[in-house]
């Protein structure tokens, strides 16, 4: 093991700099609590929402029809963009159900 001396002075700047740190990232974090981004979803999440299998998921992120963020190879969507696509979600389910058949349009 090495150890390492610094004088009190160096050690009191240091410690003076990581606590005006922290307070800058408190700071930071106060400001930007607010803009509704803590709640993500996560790809089973909304398939239950939307009430589609993983496959029509990915279909939605890959034609743009649902917004999302890949983190660490693991997908989320916002709870708004979620909520923006529930009428196509059921429409398309409705359509679905009712294919081979003929229907109403205005019935949608």
């Amino acid at each position: 093991m090495e150890v390492v001396v610094i004088d009190k002075a160096t050690f009191e700047r240091m410690l003076s700099g990581f606590e005006n740190f922290a307070k800058k990232v408190e700071r930071l974090c106060r400001e930007h609590e607010d803009l509704g981004e803590r709640e993500w979803l996560d790809s089973d999440d909304v398939c239950r929402l939307l009430g589609i299998s993983p496959r029509t998921l990915q279909t939605m992120r890959e034609n743009g029809t649902l917004a999302y963020t890949k983190i660490s190879h693991k997908v989320y969507y916002r709870p708004e963009d979620v909520k923006a696509v529930f009428p196509v979600a059921g429409m398309k389910r409705r359509i679905g159900a009712n294919k081979g058949r003929e229907y109403n349009i205005n019935k949608l």
